[in-house]
């Protein structure tokens, strides 16, 4: 008995050392586990700091981006407007203000509904699937401007929820002017190297016939039914030697500089040179002079065309039987006396809705005329430092007067 209580007893002594050292080992073992797990979480938590650490500094980055982009939106020299899907607005930049002429205090209370020039805006620029720019015109407070748009639709989402209408204006208002001056420009430039062309050709073989036609008045003087002949084909050479002399003029550059030019010679040679126009129209010339012998620096050429043109215009206003009244006097202006001619005639008058157009190129009321005469005049008489004047009395009478600022003096 005493051998089997030893027996057992070291028995379970043995048990409790193996359960002892089975201990020891998953104590070891779960100490290994805690230390790795300890090291885990210390990885973890700084790979959620440089986590965090990042994200903090994403955040800011996108921060900056949306203010920098802002900015750029702000500064942008054409107006954006951006509007949600519930027709809410949400962008109105700087620029889009001002070319609407939309008040900077529109949006005081903090209302997202768009201002009625940006809903006129939107409904003349719907949104096109190719972005396609279009033109459209707005009256503004300033006037009428037009503006280049470009309006389409995005996604306010990346899911394809909701969407944005994002209009872009730019004013061209400027630019089509421009544009269309120069497009003018270029017109009137070829049209004027085609007509100074055509009008020199034409102006040799004039001045022949011209010629001719005097031979044939000195060798028919002594025949009436000649005469009145005569008188005809003068009066065409000299009325389409006056039409090419206005293309010529009004298409070439003044001459350098004027030189005394004895002004009653002037209008005598101009009466003289009429004379044939008169008669075949059953007219008169009337020439009342009130001063001395009076030289004026002028080109007489185109002083000479001026005369011409205002008595064309005359002869074509009145009836047969009509005078043409040339007066030449002096007038006070300023602190001096001027020189003041007077072509008046006895016709019908002048509209008044044409008086303020009378002067510009290519205006006429006569079917066929270029209606370069009267401009031409402003022109040469501007060259001369002078001014032409109209006054018209509808049914009685028109006249133009020239006066000459400029003279060389008076004898």
């Amino acid at each position: 008995m005493p051998l089997a209580k030893t027996s057992v007893h070291s028995s379970a002594q043995q048990s409790l050392v193996e359960a002892f050292v089975s201990f020891t080992q998953v104590a070891g073992s779960l100490e290994k586990s805690y230390a790795q797990l300890q090291g885990e979480v210390g990885r973890l938590r700084g790979e959620l700091a440089r986590a965090n650490s990042e994200l903090t500094s994403s955040h800011e980055e996108n921060a900056r981006v949306r203010s920098f982009l802002a900015r750029i939106v702000e500064g942008l020299p054409c107006g954006v407007i951006v509007l949600q899907e519930d027709d809410k607005l949400s962008m109105l930049n700087p620029e889009a203000q001002h070319l609407l002429a939309i008040d900077a205090d529109w949006n005081e209370n903090g209302d997202s509904t768009p201002p009625s020039m940006v809903r006129t805006l939107l409904s003349k620029a719907a949104p096109q699937e190719d972005s396609t720019p279009s033109e459209c015109t707005l009256e503004l407070p300033a006037g009428k401007r037009t503006f280049a748009t470009a309006c389409t639709q995005i996604a306010e989402s990346p899911d394809g929820r909701g969407r944005a209408t994002i209009l872009i204006l730019r004013d061209i208002t400027d630019e089509k002017r421009v544009a269309h001056e120069r497009e003018a420009a270029r017109r009137v430039q070829a049209l004027a190297e085609i007509s100074t062309l055509l009008a020199h050709e034409i102006r040799n073989p004039l001045g022949s016939l011209e010629l001719f036609a005097g031979l044939i008045s000195d060798a028919t003087s002594q025949l009436p039914d000649a005469r009145q002949w005569v008188d005809h084909l003068q009066a065409g050479l000299r009325g389409l030697s006056a039409t090419v002399n206005n293309v010529l003029h009004f298409h070439s550059q003044p001459s350098a500089e004027r030189v005394p030019t004895d002004l009653k010679l002037l209008l005598r040679q101009t009466i003289d040179f009429l004379r044939p126009l008169a008669r075949q129209k059953n007219m008169q010339i009337s020439l009342i002079c009130r001063v001395e012998e009076v030289s004026i620096a002028a080109d007489s050429h185109r002083l000479q065309q001026v005369f011409f043109n205002l008595a064309l215009n005359a002869f074509r206003a009145m009836a047969a039987g009509g005078t043409l009244f040339i007066r030449v006097d002096w007038t006070a202006q300023g602190v001096g006396e001027r020189l003041q001619i007077v072509f008046e005639d006895q016709g019908a008058g002048i509209e008044s809705e044409h008086l303020s157009k009378i002067f510009e190129p290519g205006f006429t009321t006569k079917a066929g005329s270029p209606g370069l005469g009267l401009s031409l005049c402003k022109t040469v008489m501007e060259q001369h430092e002078g001014t032409i004047s109209v006054q018209t009395v509808l049914g009685r009478r028109t006249s133009f007067t020239l006066l000459f600022p400029a003279l060389r003096g008076k004898q």
